[in-house]
């Protein structure tokens, strides 16, 4: 059996989570919670962070992006990389774009500080940094619009990993009812047709004790 251990609303497990339902391979989830630091877990990942993958084949695989670049090599069947090295180069961009910069403006700005931070017991929410990531979304949201707008899907004419890195950071924060769809209707378009696909379903039932998801979160028509 694969394994894949995992945080609910990390947008990096989500990430990986889509890119394995994508290509139909069945695993198994495991929730890990980084801040405890089991020594079971690290001996599989001496970092400590979700997700880590445990293969069929006994690979064990930490780090989203590692994972993905594995899965695409370990099972090209479905590809998500793009198809000319133009295409996977754009791909790449983006995807280090939403797991570089947007999480480092937005994710951890909202959902760290609104819920990692109450899970880790780390004290009570920054409401200056709530606020930058707040006004950091807009200016993505305008930036995925462009894209969609412009483009089939974010990284060209085919879904791709930048898709799916791109998504589940969005769903994290639509989860807790943080994005304004309204800033972007070619982004909100775009967002609609990627949790309508089969492989967003699971993402969609997520629930995390304590919280209410937002009134739209599974409403694949918003």
């Amino acid at each position: 059996m694969r394994y894949l251990y995992h945080l609910p609303l990390s947008p990096f497990s989500r990430k990986v989570r889509l890119v394995l339902a994508e290509k139909r391979l069945p695993f198994e989830l495991r929730q890990e919670k980084p801040w405890e630091r089991r020594g079971e877990y690290l001996d599989l990942n001496p970092a400590g962070t979700v997700p880590t993958l445990v293969d069929e084949n006994g690979f064990t695989i930490p780090d989203s992006a590692v994972i993905c670049e594995y899965l695409e090599e370990a099972y090209p069947d479905i590809p998500l990389m793009g198809h000319s090295l133009a295409e996977r180069v754009e791909v790449r961009r983006l995807v280090a774009w939403f797991d570089g910069k947007f999480n480092a403006e937005v994710t951890r700005n909202l959902i760290g500080e609104k819920f990692m931070k109450r899970l880790a017991g780390r004290g009570n929410p920054d409401a200056a940094v709530i606020r930058l990531g707040f006004v950091a979304l807009r200016h993505h949201l305008q930036y995925i619009g462009w894209l969609a707008e412009t483009r089939k899907w974010l990284a060209g004419g085919t879904i791709s990993l930048a898709d799916f890195a791109a998504s589940a950071h969005l769903s994290a924060l639509d989860f807790a009812g943080d994005v304004d769809w309204t800033i972007s209707p070619p982004a909100r378009e775009w967002y609609a047709r990627m949790k309508s696909r089969p492989s967003f379903r699971a993402i969609l039932a997520d629930r995390v004790p304590g919280t209410i998801p937002s009134a739209h979160y599974a409403d694949l028509d918003f």
